[in-house]
């Protein structure tokens, strides 16, 4: 299972067990048991601390718990966590055998006095780069709590579970057998749902800070270049982000990050913050910002508040609140959203294996995702509202080289259909005829493009027609001392690279304004 190589540094890193725990497997006679036993008995062979038994009784199989005879803790995979979960694995083993997690002394505090039961279970994907954040942050609370059971469970695997709890999503959290949580979470997110009075004390403790020299409202690229570089002047820095790291989060491969040829978005994400991290900058994670109230007079502060009830001040502030994808806005997309109607074709492509699955969307984007879906799924139809493909002329010709692929253009989505489940089609419209076409489907992939995280601000600075903040060449927004930075703003070509110029532009024009006022 393991090369030469991993095993070298896997045996390196397991040097750090400090506890002796044990590995209980629940095997049977198939070809992915022997897979999974295989595997942890190359893991128990590394480290002395690790003994593996073969004698579980657990009723999903292939499985195996991690156990400790010192402490109570629950903490299974149900599968064989390799690919994007192959971290997971080896941070619950450290953190099993001793090894401490990295929170803060308050976080752990916090997890530790969580009171009640909950058994958490969290479908995952292989290939989703969402589900590790999810599977690591109930594995360490698992480990620290032993109220808190977890189990991770391979949904490629244990299909006729995904199947019983109509599971199309991934991660999807289930708590006590009840649908809990879809998507990325962190351990404070996670916290804030479970521990009721966690934001209303975050949002004391916010009301107490003194106010910023410069305030950044959103943790993606562009904030965190404008972090760094308002930090490195020396002046007072804040972040307030909802989730730190932004739309990169929900990133699979970048190639065009200049002087890196090949990274993933979940990765940048922790170098961004981890760079942040190296200087004096105050970060404030899971703060949804819902109001800008400017400065009453020049040199004032601006007031951010938010919709945990918090408000912060500061003399400067830099809006990156980025953008979200675009969705149909039609019949059914709410109602049928993670039950057939997705965003993240390399989250939840593996869930429609054998399926048949439209994308909605012709540019680079959507016939990317039409691409990998067609080497998954039964048939895939890419429906394009313009009367062409957008996308470039190579990943055309690539589509149309397979098989399983149908392409439809000037074709608008009217509605998504489905049994109060699950979506079961889509009604289109033929812009050529007016003609009505219905599609049988089990899911759809929206890749329609980008819309800004703005709302909020509307109506206080300046917002073109289709919600982008305006900006001069400085980045200064209509209301002195507040700029802002990145794909919320109209500046084009939404890129990674460009957002993180924006960023650290914003702030230097921040500074002069400080400096000048």
């Amino acid at each position: 299972m393991l090369d030469a190589n991993l095993k070298t540094q896997l045996k390196a890193y397991l040097e750090k067990v400090t506890r002796p725990f044990e590995i209980v497997a629940s095997l049977d006679g198939s070809d992915k048991s022997r897979e999974l036993q295989l595997l942890l008995q190359e893991i128990a062979g590394l480290c002395g601390k690790i003994t593996l038994r073969e004698d579980g009784e657990d009723t999903r199989r292939p499985s195996f718990r991690l156990q400790r005879a010192d402490a109570e803790m629950h903490l299974q995979f149900a599968g064989i966590p390799m690919g994007h979960e192959f971290t997971s694995l080896i941070l619950a083993l450290l953190q099993t055998g001793g090894h401490p997690p990295k929170l803060s002394d308050e976080k752990i505090a916090q997890i530790k006095a969580i009171e009640g039961e909950y058994l958490f279970e969290t479908y995952f994907s292989l290939s989703c780069q969402n589900c590790p954040d999810v599977v690591q942050a109930l594995n360490v609370m698992a480990v620290l709590n032993p109220c808190i059971k977890h189990v991770a469970i391979d949904g490629a695997l244990f299909q006729k579970e995904v199947d019983e709890r109509q599971v199309m999503s991934v991660p999807s959290i289930y708590l006590n057998g009840q649908l809990f949580a879809q998507g990325r979470m962190g351990v404070d997110e996670i916290l804030a749902k479970i521990d009721t009075g966690a934001a209303s004390r975050e949002a004391a403790k916010l009301n107490t800070k003194e106010p910023f020299e410069v305030l950044i409202v959103g943790g993606g690229p562009a904030g965190a270049a404008a972090a760094i570089y308002a930090a490195r002047k020396g002046i007072r820095t804040g972040v307030a982000a909802e989730r730190f790291g932004g739309q990169v989060l929900d990133t699979m491969s970048i190639e065009n990050f200049i002087s890196v040829q090949e990274t993933e978005g979940p990765r940048l994400a922790r170098e961004l913050e981890e760079h942040v991290k190296h200087y004096d900058v105050d970060i404030m994670n899971l703060q949804r910002a819902s109001a800008l109230v400017p400065a009453v007079e020049p040199g004032g502060y601006h007031e951010i508040r938010f919709s945990s009830g918090a408000s912060l001040k500061a003399k400067s502030v830099i809006l990156a609140t980025g953008a979200r994808w675009r969705e149909l806005n039609v019949p059914g997309e709410q109602q049928y959203r993670n039950k057939g109607v997705a965003y993240c074709p390399h989250c939840d492509g593996p869930l429609f294996k054998g399926k048949r699955v439209a994308v909605a969307g012709g540019g680079n984007s959507g016939i990317e995702a039409a691409i990998d879906l067609a080497g998954i799924v039964k048939h895939v139809t890419v429906l394009e509202f313009a009367d062409t493909l957008r996308a470039d002329e190579v990943l055309q010709r690539k589509l149309r080289s397979m098989p399983n692929v149908d392409i439809i253009t000037m074709a608008q989505t009217i509605e998504i259909l489905g049994d109060g489940q699950k979506m079961t089609g889509l009604q289109y419209k033929d812009r050529h005829t007016d003609e009505l076409h219905t599609l049988a489907l089990d899911g759809i992939f929206v890749q329609i493009g980008l819309l800004p995280n703005s709302e909020w601000v509307k109506g206080t600075v300046t917002t073109t027609r289709h919600g982008e903040i305006e900006i001069d060449a400085k980045g200064q927004t209509n209301i002195p001392g507040v700029f802002a930075a990145g794909d919320v703003t109209n500046v084009p070509f939404k890129q990674i690279i460009i957002a993180m110029g924006e960023g650290s532009r914003s702030a230097l024009s921040a500074f002069d304004y400080l400096i000048r006022n």
